[in-house]
Formats: C-alpha cells, structure tokens, sequence
C-alpha cells in the first residue's frame, strides 16, 4: 500500500467507515507512525494536530473503533478505514460525527447471507441443511423456491402479516441458494430492477426485441 503522506505535510486524511452498516463515522489524519500503530494494534490510530501527537479512538471513552480493513484512494493520499466501533464514535456521545444514528441496512444483510450460502457451497460441510440442498440439485432447489412462494402466497391471503413475514423469509432463504447454485448474486437481481426503473426501460425493451427479429 503505498500511501502519500509529503503531499499533506506528513498527514494523510483518514474516512473511517463501519464496515458492517457501511455510513461513515468520522474523519482524522493518519501519519506513518500513526498507520503503523493502527495496523499493529487493530485499534484505529490518529496523529492529533492540535495536540501534536498520536492517539487512539476510545483510549479515554473506551469506545475502540477495531480495524477490518486499509484502502488508499487513486491519488495515494486519502485513507479509506473499515473499522467496527465499540459504541458511539464523536466525543458528543453520537454514534457519528455528524450526529447521524449508525443504524444498519437490513437490505445488506442479504448479501451477508448470500456470502455466508456461497461459503456453504464452497465448503459443502456436513450436517448443514445448505449443504444438503446443494447436493440435490439445482431442480429440488427450485422446487423448495416455489413451495415457499406458494406458502406466501397462502399466508398473504388467509394468515397473519407474522406469518407472511415468516414464510417470505423461507422463499427468500432458497432463492438465494438457487442463485447461488447458479452462479448468480442477488445483486444481480437488483441490477436489473434498477434498470427497470428507468422510464424508458419499457421502449428500449421493444427496441432491442425488434432488433433482434429483424435479425
């Protein structure tokens, strides 16, 4: 990682980003020693300019900002650090510098999860209910996709918003195994909608579907 620190005086900006919930949670600068002390320790480390020396995130709060991962930008000299608080990151008691609450995308979770199946696959260990619907295939999967959808369907009209919730949850769950027996994200799902979402989806549609008749 090479990182220039000359350009700002021996100081680099350092962005620190929960790596779980993704929002960003302050902003300090970093000099070698400082990057070396964070790297050593997994402890998020500063270069404090009004005091003149090094300091820890939580030494005094006890709020540790606990290292995932270093990134330098293009131009090599601003800092991009995932990093899992302790607790609240400003010194007001906010979980972020900007008083923003660091609450967590549940959406994201899904690629969590899909991360967590697509080990599954890799891994194959046993005594898992993953690895077992990977080892019936591709078919039986698809299968429990629609057995589940089905079920939502049945509690959507006749059960509870719980029980909804519950069996979405399932046909959700398979779905993911299916994409990923596939060799596919859910990402890719969400691609396509966002495409779809432009007012003149629906128009270049049936122009690409004339294209290709015409050919």
């Amino acid at each position: 990682m090479k990182i220039d620190f000359e350009k700002g005086g021996g100081l680099v900006p350092a962005i620190i980003q929960d790596a779980t919930t993704k929002n960003v949670l302050m902003m300090g600068y970093m000099n070698q020693e400082a990057l070396d002390k964070t790297l050593e320790t997994k402890k998020v480390t500063f270069w404090s300019r009004s005091r003149n020396c090094l300091w820890t995130k939580g030494e005094t709060s006890g709020n540790f900002l606990h290292l995932v991962d270093i990134k330098v930008d293009c131009d090599n000299d601003t800092l991009l650090v995932k990093a899992t608080p302790d607790g609240p990151t400003c010194h007001t008691g906010t979980d972020t510098c900007w008083g923003e609450d660091n609450n967590r995308n549940a959406l994201l979770f899904l690629t969590e999860l899909q991360d967590f199946i697509y080990r599954r696959h890799e891994e194959m260990p046993e005594g898992s209910y993953t690895t077992k619907l990977f080892k019936d295939g591709v078919k039986r999967i698809a299968q429990k996709v629609g057995e589940e959808a089905l079920e939502s369907v049945i509690e959507a009209c006749t059960g509870t918003n719980e029980q909804l919730t519950y069996e979405v949850s399932d046909m959700l769950y398979h779905l993911l195994v299916l994409l990923t027996a596939k060799g596919m994200r859910i990402e890719d799902v969400a691609a396509e909608l966002a495409k779809r979402h432009d007012p003149n989806w629906d128009a270049k549609r049936r122009k690409a579907k004339a294209a290709g008749e015409m050919k």
